[in-house]
């Protein structure tokens, strides 16, 4: 039963999950293109915005390129370039640690904000205060794995997540088997990441698909009429 429901949970909700980012995301940028945004509340108290805004998104940055490199670069790429695994594991549990306290603490401070003022709460939509909770725990459940992950500083742990992460994508149908056995807490982050991949077409993550482009087109200044030229118009 526990091989049966490791398979499920990470040999075939993998594929509905990142089917339905991609196709979701698809969908949703043809039938609802005005939906393609943020939604930023910066209007409503713009200073905790602002630090945890900046916090959260390098934070969030680098452990998500650590961990495209880090998961699905073929393990021979490394080895053919003489990289030690204790190498490359030192360097996701040090620097992915520490990029990891930034992004805490700037979900920390937007999740307080949305939760705890009042205007904020009233503006935001279930979806939006959900997905920065399941990001919150996402990323409390990744520093949790810091002090586990300094016990088998030889990497072989994490020669095992990256022969998962590659059997995913090149149609391993055995790919499950490399984490039987793993730490809860490791089976736990991998199946909140999926399940983020899964919810992303409906949140407003999707922002994060085109906003670093579509300013490189951008007009100019973003004209606001002022209350008063507003009244008399």
């Amino acid at each position: 039963m526990d091989t049966y429901l490791n398979h499920l949970l990470f040999g075939i909700y993998p594929y509905i999950a990142l089917a339905t980012l991609v196709v979701g995301s698809i969908i949703r940028f043809d039938r609802e293109p005005y939906s393609w945004r943020s939604g930023s509340s910066q209007l409503l108290r713009r200073r905790q915005l602002m630090w945890g805004s900046v916090l959260f998104h390098i934070g969030v940055l680098i452990v998500l390129f650590g961990h495209i490199f880090g998961l699905l670069v073929p393990i021979w790429i490394y080895e053919s370039f003489h990289i030690q695994h204790a190498w490359k594991q030192g360097l996701a549990v040090f620097g992915g640690g520490i990029a990891g306290a930034f992004a805490f603490a700037g979900a920390s401070m937007l999740l307080h904000r949305r939760l705890f003022d009042p205007r904020i709460r009233a503006n935001s939509a279930f979806a939006d205060t959900g997905i920065l909770v399941l990001l919150w725990l996402q990323l409390a459940l990744g520093l949790a794995t810091v002090p586990i992950s300094l016990s088998h500083m030889d990497g072989e742990q994490m020669v095992r997540f990256m022969a998962w992460a590659n059997g995913i994508f090149t149609f391993n149908p055995t790919a499950s088997l490399f984490l039987d056995g793993s730490h809860w807490i490791f089976r736990l982050h991998i199946f909140l990441g999926l399940t983020i991949f899964l919810l992303f077409p409906f949140t407003r993550l999707v922002h994060m698909l085109s906003a670093p482009v579509r300013y490189l087109w951008r007009g100019g200044y973003q004209i606001v009429r002022s209350r008063r030229s507003m009244s008399h118009g």
